[in-house]
């Protein structure tokens, strides 16, 4: 006699309010007017294209911000190690023994303020951030009743600054590593500018106001003073990120570069006259502190487009998914219809 076992299927022993089911975000509601499939596939036809064209910029910016990225690395230790050795000179110098204007800081009356911008748009907040740092500063000085020159780099700020009734630009500058990392010669520029305000007693204060570097993903607006020399510069502890690429995909590694000054004894002699060691150590610490400046924004530029072309792109991806269900749907509508007639006709044909 023959046994037939049924087979039994078991549930599976975790209950149901343990699974983890993901959770997909609302679909994007596409509407059609009038047109039906035919502007559906233009819009389809037309995402393709942006997704295209931000898929082209963010690769254009990945390549960019290595090369400033690198700029800014090998550049923070020299600026660091002048700004602090510098400091440290004007200490052993009795301010009162020598007649050096950039280490006698008068009372304040009139400040000078460098903003740097960007000459393209396209790049997230970078623009917005600077230009709301720089006007939160002007705010600030005419509530303290002091008097400002304005210095705009980058097309973006100035344009900005022009729409403005009570802002004056007094001068313009853009092109400063449009399409490469700025130069020396670029930074030289702006020092020149720097140095005859402060030193024909124009201006009794010079401040930078930039985007410093921090990461791919984070970039801060700072305001620092230029003139006169009051501090011993930015302490510059962290190289930041660099962007590499290792088997073929982009990778964001730690650096730890810095700039480390040997210890400087006590006691020193000075072989020629102090007034001219500094005056030859000014010169270069302007254009070390303006071209880092420049290479800071730079960077952060690039990486905020970078970030928003890939954000543009996943948007993009996303709209294309939406729409394309949106375009299938209206097309099988469109041949339901279709065959709806077809079965109709048919239908009444054989009455006859």
């Amino acid at each position: 006699m023959t046994h037939f076992l049924e087979p039994r299927f078991h549930q599976t022993p975790f209950p149901p309010l343990l699974r983890r089911i993901p959770k997909s975000p609302p679909p994007i509601s596409i509407r059609c007017r009038g047109g039906g499939a035919r502007d559906l596939q233009s819009r389809l036809d037309s995402i393709n294209n942006t997704q295209k064209l931000t898929e082209a910029m963010k690769l254009v910016a990945a390549a960019k911000v290595r090369r400033a990225q690198e700029a800014v690395i090998n550049s923070r230790p020299f600026a660091q190690s002048l700004a602090q050795f510098l400091h440290f000179i004007t200490q052993q110098i009795q301010p009162h023994q020598i007649d050096f204007p950039f280490l006698n800081p008068a009372p304040v009356g009139k400040v000078a303020l460098v903003v740097f911008t960007g000459d393209r748009g396209l790049c997230g907040g970078f623009n917005a951030s600077v230009i709301k740092k720089a006007d939160t500063r002007l705010a600030e000085l005419k509530n303290l009743d002091l008097g400002h020159i304005l210095i705009s780099v980058g097309k973006k700020g100035n344009s900005h600054f022009r729409r403005r009734s009570d802002v004056q630009v007094d001068k313009y500058i853009t092109g400063c590593g449009g399409g490469s990392v700025p130069t020396a010669k670029e930074a030289q520029t702006i020092a020149d500018i720097v140095f005859s305000l402060f030193i024909s007693e124009e201006v009794d204060k010079v401040e930078l106001i930039y985007t410093k570097f921090v990461s791919l993903l984070k970039c801060e607006p700072v305001i620092e003073t230029l003139l006169p020399l009051l501090g011993d510069g930015e302490a510059m502890r962290d190289g930041g990120f660099r962007l590499t690429t290792k088997e073929g995909k982009l990778k964001v590694e730690r650096e730890g570069k810095r700039g480390n000054l040997e210890e400087i004894p006590a006691l020193l002699e000075f072989e020629q006259d102090p007034v001219q060691i500094l005056d030859g150590m000014i010169a270069l610490y302007l254009n070390s502190q303006i071209l880092r400046a420049l290479q800071e924004s730079m960077a952060s530029e690039v990486a905020a487009r970078m970030n928003a072309m890939s954000n543009a792109s996943e948007n993009a991806l996303e709209l294309k998914n939406s729409v394309l269900v949106a375009y299938n749907r209206e097309r099988q509508a469109k041949i339901t219809g279709e065959i709806l007639e077809i079965v109709a006709g048919a239908e009444a044909l054989q009455g006859f």
